[in-house]
């Protein structure tokens, strides 16, 4: 007997949310929180599946949309509290972007003054124009000094990653894999509930190999995805300064590898 819809969309939730339900364990999270969470969303996208459909959400609907009884939905007293910063507005984030492009073009700019000396790059012009004068050049430096992205010293600054993915602040790195899953899971699941591939999403997948073919592999997709990085972002840099920053559509571009044991649960 095949399965019905509900049964099909339960395990690719299943799937979808294992790596999850992985890290709330491993950092701590219990069921009451777990609970708690998922009243929230359901809760916010039951709201706004109605407000698609011309919809004003009301008690009654919102108890049959999500399954919460009554007493669940007036319970709410608030939308759910998100501590986590916007990546995508990041002066440091911007930052360090324009100075990996800048690099890329000229190796040599890997290391800057801090201070503007009236000719040549420096790290506070190019700051002063990622942040759109926004933040202050040394609150940028800081940040990235601390996210461990860059070494200062001697008056100068000196790239230390290939990469915005700042491993040693917490915050910062949940910030980025919600981000990112969200986004990701976010085309996926537009795909499948439009039928059709109304954005890019795939993947390439192979068993059998050696730990060191994992590994040349990643190699291989590292280097390739830093070429499409630095493409990527002079293309959306015209894009945005054509429109001074003020189109109203995001975009985000991404690119995942994952390797493991063949028995490991995935």
């Amino acid at each position: 007997m095949e399965p019905d819809r509900l049964s099909l969309v339960r395990s690719a939730c299943a799937r979808a949310m294992r790596p999850i339900v992985r890290l709330g364990l491993g950092m701590g999270l219990k069921l009451p929180h777990l609970e708690e969470m998922l009243k929230e969303l359901l809760l916010d996208e039951g709201e706004r599946l109605l407000r698609s459909q011309g919809v004003k959400p009301n008690i009654s609907q919102l108890a049959v949309t999500t399954g919460l009884n009554r007493k669940q939905v007036t319970a709410r007293v608030r939308a759910l509290i998100d501590p986590l910063p916007a990546t995508g507005l990041s002066a440091a984030a911007r930052t360090f972007t324009s100075w990996l492009q800048l690099s890329a073009d000229r190796p040599e700019r890997a290391r800057l003054p801090i201070a503007s000396t009236g000719g040549g790059d420096s790290f506070q012009e190019l700051a002063r124009q990622a942040s759109r004068s926004d933040v202050h050049h040394r609150a940028v430096l800081d940040e990235l000094v601390r996210l461990g992205l860059c070494r200062e010293a001697d008056g100068f600054v000196e790239l230390a990653a290939d990469g915005f993915v700042p491993t040693a602040d917490l915050k910062t790195t949940l910030a980025f894999l919600g981000d990112n899953l969200r986004d990701h899971a976010s085309a996926a699941v537009t795909n499948a509930l439009a039928g059709q591939a109304l954005f890019l999403e795939r993947a390439v997948f192979a068993d059998g190999l050696e730990a060191a073919d994992c590994e040349a592999t990643h190699q291989l997709v590292r280097q390739r995805w830093n070429g499409l990085h630095h493409e990527l972002v002079q293309s959306l840099t015209r894009a945005v300064d054509r429109n001074d920053g003020q189109g109203p559509q995001r975009i985000r571009i991404g690119i995942y590898l994952y390797a493991a044991p063949k028995d490991e649960t995935p």
